[in-house]
C-alpha cells in the first residue's frame, strides 16, 4: 500500500509542476528560515547549561533599596568579602569562588604577546564546571599563587601546543605565571568563558581592590554552587542573618539566582524577575514557526482549491472500495514526499546561508549531521510540517461523497471549503504586516537612540588601555602626543569613558535622610583635562586643575548626583566619599555610560592620579584620521614595546551597544521580507488556479465585450479584499505588541500614524502586483483559446 501511495503521489507533483514547485519552494524557504531562527533559539537557550550540574549553580545577586526598603535596582555585582562570610556558615553551598569580571589583559611567550581574555577566581570555580582537562590536575590546577591555566586555543597560540605543563608565560609584562593545566575552549555560548584563568591571589596586581575585603565595593561577581534539592529561599534567609552579623549597616539585600537564567531573565523590577532576552527568544520562536505555518497555509490553500479537480479521483477510488482511511494515508504521503523534498533543498539553503546568519549575529552555530539527535529534531520537523500542511487536505478531499463527485456536483462546506482558505489567507498577510511595522518601529527606536545627545562629544574621542610603561610614564606619553599634534588633549581615568560596573555606596553628604546611605553611585578616577577630552558639558564649576593643589581632595559630580543629594548650590559642598572629606568643584551633564536605553546611575568624578588604568585623547580634527593613529602608535610603542597598541573609537564602542537591537531590526526585515515573499509565491499560486479554473468563463465574456480592466478586477477584487481585512486585523495587534516592546525602554521613540498607512499600502501594494500579474496575462489572453479549453 505504501509503495502504491509513493507512486501515486510523484505521479500527482509531477502532473501538477506549477503548484509542486510553488509548494516546494514555499516550504523549502519556510523550513529553512525555521530552521535557522530554531538552532540560534537553541544556542541562546542553552547558554550556561553545559555542566551536568548547571542547576544547581547560582549567582549572587544584589537589590539596591530605597529608603523605604523598597528595591529601586537590581545588579550582579557583590563585595569581596561576602564569599567569605558565607563559605562556611550554610551548609547547602557546596562551593563558592568569586569570579572577576572579564578583562583583556597581556600574555606573552617570549616575544609573543597578545591581550586576552583574563578570568581570575577561587579554587573553587573548577568544581563548579565540567571543565575538560588536557593536561594538569584539576584539583591543585588553580590552587597556588603564580599558577594559570590556559585553553587549548590560546596554548595553540603560545607555544603551537597543548603540551605545556610547567612552563611559563609572561602576564603583564610583570609576572612570570607558570601553567598548571590546559582545558578545551568554553563554548561561546557560556557567561565564564576566557582564554586563561588566573587564581584570585594574583587579582590584587591588577586591581588594588581585590584584596580588600570590603562591603562597599560592588565590582566583583560571587557563584556558589548548592547540594542537591536544596531549599532557595532557606540559603537567601541564612545569607541575610550572615550578612546582617558581619556588617549591621549594609542595607543591599543579597539572594540567589540560577546562572543559567540570568541571560535570558535577567531584567529585575522591584526586585523580581521579569524576563529580559527572553522575549527576543519567544519573538524568534513566534516568527519561525509563523513562517512555516506560512508555507503550510500555502499547500493548504492550492490541495483545497484543486478540491474539485480531485473529486473524480476521490469518487471513483471509494466506489471501488477505497476506505477514508486508505485516501487520507494516500494524501498523506504525497505532503509527506513534497515536505522531504522541501527539507532536502532547506538544508541546503541553511548549510549556504548559516555562516552569514553567524557572522549577523557574531556568534558560530552549525548543524551537527552526525549526532543522532540533529537528525531526530529535522525528522521532527519534518514529520510536524507534513503533517500540518497534509492534514486538511486530506481529511477535507478524502470526506467528499462519491455519488456527487462523480456527478460533477461537489457541495460547499461553507467554513471548511471557501472560508477556511480566506481566513488561512487572511492570517498569513496579518503576520506580514505585523512584521512590517515591526521593522519600522525597531529601525525607529534605533534611529531614536543613535540621535539622542549622549552627554559627550563622541566624535574624535579615542581609548587606551594605560599599561605596562605608560601607568610609570604617563607624563611623558602626554607631553609626546600633544607635541605630535596628533591630539589636542589627553586625560588618564581608572576606567574608560563608557563601562560597566565601578557601582559604591556609602556616599555621605549634609542632609543626608538617613544615617547610613544605600543609594549606587558610579565612580571614575582622573586627573587633569578629563571634562575638556571628553566633552562633558559643565553646568557650574569647573575642571580639575595643577593650578589648585586642594584639587587632590575635590570631586566632580554629575547633574544626577546633585538631584539626588538635593544639592541647590552643589559647588562648595562636602561630601564623605571612601572616609574621607571632599569637595565640590564641578557639575557637569549626564552622560550615557553604560545602557543608552535607560538613565544611568549617578557619577562620581574623583582626583585620582596614581591608580588609572584608561588614556582618553581628542585626536587633532586637522590632520587625516590614519595619520594621527599612526603617529599615536608610533610614540606608545616606543614607550610600551612589550604591550601591543589597543585603540578603541568611543563612537564604535556607542554602535556596539546598540548591535542587539540592531540585530533584531535585521532578523525582522529579513525573515519578515521571506515571510511576505512566501505569502506572495502562495497567492500567485491561488490567482493562477483560480485563473485556470475559469478559462472558459474569461473567453465567453471577452467575446461579449468584457474589458481587461474589468476582467483584471473580476479575478483579483476577492484577493484584495482578504488583504484589506488582514490589514484591519493586523494594525491594532502590532500597535499594541510594538507599544509593550518600546515600554522596556525608559527612553524610546513614539509609534507615528504615518507607521500603519506605510506598511499597509506596502502590503497592499505588494499583493496587487502579485494577483494584476496574473490576472493581466489571463485577461489578454486569446478568447478562442479560452473557448476551446474544454
Amino acid at each position: 500500500m505504501f509503495k502504491l501511495n509513493l507512486k501515486i503521489a510523484l505521479r500527482n507533483l509531477w502532473k501538477n509542476k506549477t503548484s509542486s514547485f510553488i509548494n516546494v519552494i514555499g516550504l523549502a524557504i519556510g523550513l529553512a528560515a525555521c530552521l535557522m531562527l530554531l538552532l540560534y533559539v537553541s544556542y541562546e537557550w542553552n547558554f550556561d547549561k553545559q555542566a551536568k550540574k548547571s542547576k544547581d549553580v547560582y549567582i549572587v545577586m544584589t537589590h539596591i533599596t530605597d529608603d523605604f526598603g523598597k528595591d529601586i535596582f537590581t545588579f550582579d555585582g557583590t563585595p569581596t568579602s561576602l564569599s567569605s562570610t558565607i563559605s562556611s556558615g550554610i551548609p547547602e553551598i557546596e562551593f563558592v569562588s568569586r569570579v572577576s569580571y572579564d578583562q583583556n589583559l597581556l600574555i606573552a611567550n617570549g616575544e609573543n604577546s597578545f591581550k586576552k581574555t583574563a578570568k581570575f577566581a577561587d579554587a573553587d570555580f573548577i568544581k563548579m564546571y565540567d571543565f575538560e582537562f588536557l593536561s594538569g590536575d584539576e584539583k591543585t590546577a588553580l590552587l597556588k599563587p603564580g599558577s594559570v591555566i590556559l585553553t587549548q586555543s590560546m596554548a595553540q597560540t603560545l607555544f603551537g601546543t597543548t603540551q605545556v605543563i610547567d612552563r611559563t608565560v609572561r602576564f603583564q609584562d610583570k609576572t612570570d605565571l607558570k601553567i598548571t593545566g590546559v582545558v578545551k575552549d568554553a563554548p561561546s555560548n557560556s557567561s565564564n568563558k576566557f582564554d586563561y584563568l588566573l587564581p584570585w591571589s594574583e587579582y590584587g596586581k591588577v586591581d588594588k581592590a581585590a584584596d580588600d575585603l570590603s562591603w562597599g565595593n560592588y565590582s566583583f561577581n560571587t557563584l556558589v554552587r548548592l547540594t542537591e534539592n536544596a531549599n532557595i529561599l532557606d540559603v537567601d534567609n541564612k545569607m541575610d542573618r550572615l550578612v546582617k552579623g558581619k556588617a549591621k549597616w549594609n542595607h543591599s539585600p543579597f539572594f540567589l539566582f540560577p546562572l543559567s537564567k540570568l541571560h535570558l531573565f535577567g531584567k529585575f523590577e522591584n526586585g523580581k524577575s521579569v524576563g529580559g532576552d527572553i522575549d527576543q527568544i519567544w519573538l524568534f520562536m513566534g516568527l519561525a514557526f509563523g513562517i512555516l505555518l506560512i508555507a503550510c497555509i500555502n499547500f493548504m490553500n492550492m490541495a483545497t482549491a484543486k478540491s474539485e479537480k480531485r473529486a473524480k479521483e476521490v469518487g471513483i477510488k471509494k466506489t471501488i472500495g477505497a476506505t477514508r482511511k486508505s485516501l487520507i494515508l494516500q494524501f498523506l504521503t504525497e505532503s509527506m514526499v513534497l515536505t522531504l523534498l522541501s527539507i532536502f533543498i532547506a538544508i541546503i539553503l541553511v548549510e549556504g546561508a548559516l555562516p552569514t546568519f553567524g557572522n549577523l549575529l557574531n556568534i558560530s552555530l552549525n548543524i551537527s549531521f552526525v549526532e543522532i539527535k540533529s537528525w531526530l529534531a529535522i525528522l521532527g520537523i519534518v514529520f510536524f510540517t507534513g503533517l500540518i500542511a497534509g492534514s486538511y487536505p486530506a481529511f477535507y478531499l478524502s470526506s467528499f461523497n462519491p455519488i456527487q463527485t462523480l456527478k460533477r456536483k461537489i457541495k460547499s462546506r461553507g467554513f471548511l471549503s471557501i472560508n477556511l482558505r480566506q481566513v488561512l489567507i487572511i492570517g498569513q498577510f496579518c503576520f506580514a504586516i505585523m512584521l512590517i511595522i515591526s521593522t519600522i518601529v525597531i529601525y525607529k527606536q534605533i534611529q531614536f537612540i543613535k540621535d539622542k545627545p549622549v552627554g559627550i562629544d563622541v566624535n574624535a574621542l579615542v581609548d587606551m588601555p594605560l599599561e605596562g610603561e605608560l601607568k610609570e610614564k604617563f607624563d611623558l606619553l602626554k607631553t609626546n602626543l600633544l607635541n605630535s599634534g596628533a591630539v589636542s588633549s589627553v586625560a588618564q581615568s581608572s576606567i574608560s569613558l563608557l563601562h560597566h560596573g565601578r557601582n559604591f555606596s556609602g556616599l555621605e553628604w549634609q542632609g543626608m535622610s538617613k544615617a547610613q546611605n544605600s543609594i549606587l553611585f558610579n565612580q571614575v578616577g582622573t586627573a587633569y583635562d578629563f571634562i575638556k577630552t571628553s566633552g562633558l558639558k559643565l553646568i557650574s564649576g569647573r575642571d580639575f586643575s595643577p593650578q589648585y593643589s586642594s584639587d587632590t581632595v575635590s570631586v566632580l559630580i554629575s547633574s544626577a548626583a546633585a538631584k539626588i543629594m538635593e544639592l541647590k548650590n552643589p559647588i562648595g559642598s562636602v561630601l564623605k566619599f571612601n572616609k574621607t572629606d571632599v569637595t565640590v568643584i564641578g557639575v557637569f551633564e549626564d552622560y550615557a555610560w553604560d545602557s543608552p536605553y535607560n538613565a544611568n546611575n549617578p557619577m562620581i568624578v574623583y582626583f585620582n592620579k596614581d591608580n588609572s588604568e584608561n588614556v582618553t585623547m581628542r585626536l587633532n580634527p586637522k590632520q587625516s584620521l590614519q595619520e594621527n593613529v599612526s603617529v599615536i602608535e608610533k610614540i606608545t610603542k616606543e614607550i610600551n614595546p612589550a604591550y601591543p597598541v589597543q585603540l578603541n573609537f568611543v563612537s564604535s564602542s556607542y554602535d556596539k551597544l546598540l548591535r542587539k537591537e540592531k540585530t533584531l531590526g535585521i532578523l525582522s526585515n529579513l525573515f519578515g521580507g521571506l515571510a511576505i515573499f512566501v505569502s506572495c509565491l502562495g497567492l500567485f499560486g491561488l490567482v493562477a488556479y483560480s485563473a485556470e479554473q475559469r478559462t472558459k468563463e474569461f473567453g465567453v465574456r471577452k467575446v461579449l465585450g468584457a474589458s481587461v480592466a474589468s476582467l483584471m478586477q473580476l479575478l483579483s477584487l476577492s484577493f484584495i479584499k482578504m488583504i484589506g481585512v488582514a490589514i484591519v486585523i493586523a494594525i491594532p495587534i502590532s500597535y499594541y505588541a510594538m507599544g509593550k516592546w518600546l515600554n522596556n525602554f525608559e527612553f524610546h521613540t513614539e509609534i507615528t500614524w504615518w507607521i500603519m498607512p506605510l506598511a499597509a499600502i506596502s502590503t497592499l501594494l505588494m499583493a496587487l502586483i502579485t494577483v494584476s500579474f496574473q490576472a493581466y496575462k489571463t485577461a489578454k489572453a486569446n478568447p478562442v483559446d479560452a473557448l476551446k479549453y474544454e
